[in-house]
């Protein structure tokens, strides 16, 4: 608690002051220990007085109004029976400092799958309009970094479109390219050599579907994982297809894939272009695509970036830390490309 909190007497300025409705639990609001509380005084320039269900505020007139804003979505959050968290706190205040148009209580209230008492939903403004996106296109590309969901809103977008009937069955495929590996040189049976590849599809799935039908949906084609080669030749038709790690892809593997769509089906293709695990030489298909496509009816490419990542609060930090040190050697690079021109 700080020292305006104790005493309260809030700092001069715009002073407001917000009436929590009865019905909002102020622990709820305010967190244990007044730890959201605390991330709203730290986050606005403002102080902030709590006294039963009224909470007023003084400081900057712009950081007073944008902190009325941030206890309107939390109170609308609670409201739809999700939990607030300090994530959803800081999550919140992000969405508010971007000024955009959709409301971030409208953002994490969106509800794609429940399963077993978990509910699957965007954590992020760029993860909702990446749903969006795939709830609008034929095609839809989610590029970013490990971590930003890409992937698994996917998979739920494709689990949600089985359960209502939109399609007949779903399709999951990953290039089968690792670093350092062939398949040739892994051990045991070609089905052994694959399943490592595509693991984490399966390991998805089982978030999303009772595991124990999962088998039964595999054995009647229902559910269809597979390493990309084995879509060559074919029309898909009634499906949703996923292509997982698609930066691995050549550029000729990726129009194969692409040009495998059929009628009554949706394809989504995520990767991470930073990633390649391709020979030195070979161009990454997901790299070059947008390039092709982009301005195409019906296709959309999304980017999602360190500030989607929704692992550990670290890892988001390391991605955007990689993403300097790559933008400041590229920098360098053209910098001594200009000075040997001028030579």
């Amino acid at each position: 608690m700080t020292d305006s909190q104790r005493s309260g007497t809030p700092r001069t300025g715009t002073r407001h002051v917000v009436v929590v409705p009865n019905s909002i639990n102020m622990v709820s609001l305010l967190g244990p220990a007044d730890e959201h509380l605390a991330a709203i005084e730290k986050a606005f320039d403002a102080d902030v007085h709590v006294r039963g269900n009224r909470i007023q505020m003084a400081g900057d007139p712009a950081e007073v109004a944008l902190a009325e804003r941030l206890l309107d979505e939390l109170v609308t959050i609670i409201r739809t029976g999700q939990p607030v968290t300090a994530e959803t706190v800081e999550r919140v205040i992000g969405m508010l400092r971007a000024e955009t148009s959709e409301r971030p209580a409208e953002v994490l209230s969106l509800n794609i799958l429940s399963n077993r008492g978990r509910t699957i939903r965007p954590k992020t403004l760029n993860q909702k309009r990446y749903v969006d996106a795939i709830d609008k296109h034929t095609i839809t590309f989610g590029i970013g970094p490990a971590g930003t969901g890409k992937t698994y809103l996917a998979m739920a977008k494709a689990v949600q479109a089985l359960t209502s009937k939109e399609v007949n069955r779903i399709i999951l495929s990953r290039p089968a390219v690792e670093a350092g590996e062939k398949l040739g040189f892994l051990p045991g049976t070609l089905s052994e050599k694959i399943d490592p590849y595509l693991r984490p599809l399966y390991d998805a799935l089982h978030d999303m579907i009772d595991p124990e039908s999962i088998p039964k949906l595999l054995a009647a084609g229902t559910i269809e994982v597979a390493p990309l080669a084995y879509l060559r030749g074919r029309s898909l038709n009634d499906s949703f297809i996923i292509l997982d790690e698609a930066q691995n892809t050549t550029p000729e593997q990726m129009k194969m894939f692409l040009t495998r769509l059929g009628f009554g089906s949706k394809i989504v293709v995520t990767g991470d272009i930073t990633q390649t695990d391709l020979p030195g030489g070979v161009k990454s298909g997901l790299r070059v695509v947008e390039g092709i496509l982009d301005g195409l009816r019906d296709i959309s490419f999304n980017r999602l970036t360190a500030h989607d990542v929704v692992r550990h609060k670290l890892v988001g930090h390391i991605v955007a830390a990689y993403d300097d040190f790559d933008a400041r050697a590229e920098a360098l690079t053209e910098a001594r490309g200009v000075r040997e021109d001028r030579r």
